[in-house]
């Protein structure tokens, strides 16, 4: 039987009041992390925020392309300027794109605090997947939103172990894994969009490293611009690497 310290009254209190004070401090990060990581995740979200105004309306249909997939419409960077289709699951890659980031910064944190953080932020991922799959996608039965979720947990789960690869191995393995992730493999991918986004994931994993906890765990860290503000390092590199190629 385990022993149990004692007070100057007798009672068991002392050995109890220590477990406490040990546990608090984790058990406080745990609130706090709930409440930064939502609004984290809402920044997370909103690179690639989109609506499906038909939702909207009673019994109207919903667009779809030619894989079955809602068509929404969009004002962003990533929609536009890439070509995606404004859909659920490009929604779902960028929004996991900006999650690495922070992810990776999490991982920084107290090894007994890291757990906790990166924990929050994915289930706040999936209770923001869930919210759009029912407001805008009209998804109402239960077993097919968890159909979708699984299938973007899986692709999450991907994601996580390829933009690892590619940070530790080089540029081109991250611009692979990009290219993989978010534009399916697409044959007409614009690689200097893709380097643009590389350019953009190396330069906020910068802004985070360089960044204090304090700032990065409050719950107001926002990511800078989008990847078009890479487009000038991206030419200026282009053009050296042509010279360099055309060299004896």
């Amino acid at each position: 039987m385990d022993s149990v310290s004692i007070d100057n009254t007798g009672s068991p209190l002392r050995g109890i009041a220590a477990k406490l004070r040990e546990k608090a401090p984790l058990m406080t990060e745990t609130y706090v992390a709930y409440a930064a990581t939502q609004q984290l995740m809402k920044e997370c979200t909103r690179h690639a925020d989109y609506t499906i105004p038909q939702a909207l309306e009673k019994n109207e249909e919903l667009p779809r392309d030619e894989t079955g997939a809602h068509l929404g419409v969009s004002e962003s960077w990533w929609f536009k300027e890439l070509g995606l289709d404004v859909t659920f699951i490009n929604w779902a890659q960028v929004t996991f794109i900006h999650m690495y980031l922070l992810h990776v910064r999490f991982r920084m944190l107290p090894t007994t605090h890291a757990p906790v953080w990166i924990q929050h932020l994915t289930n706040h991922a999936f209770y923001a997947a869930e919210d759009r799959l029912v407001v805008w996608h009209k998804i109402n039965a239960n077993s097919l939103r968890q159909k979708y979720l699984k299938d973007i947990f899986s692709q999450w789960r991907a994601v996580l172990l390829s933009y690892d690869e590619g940070i530790v191995k080089g540029d081109a393995v991250l611009a692979a894994a990009i290219w993989r992730n978010l534009f399916a493999g697409r044959e007409d991918v614009d690689f200097e969009k893709l380097a643009q986004i590389v350019g953009y994931m190396r330069r906020e994993l910068r802004r985070l490293d360089m960044a204090s906890d304090d700032e990065v765990v409050d719950g107001r860290w926002s990511f800078s611009g989008n990847p078009e503000q890479e487009q000038t390092v991206v030419k200026t590199q282009s053009r050296s690497m042509a010279g360099d190629a055309s060299r004896p």
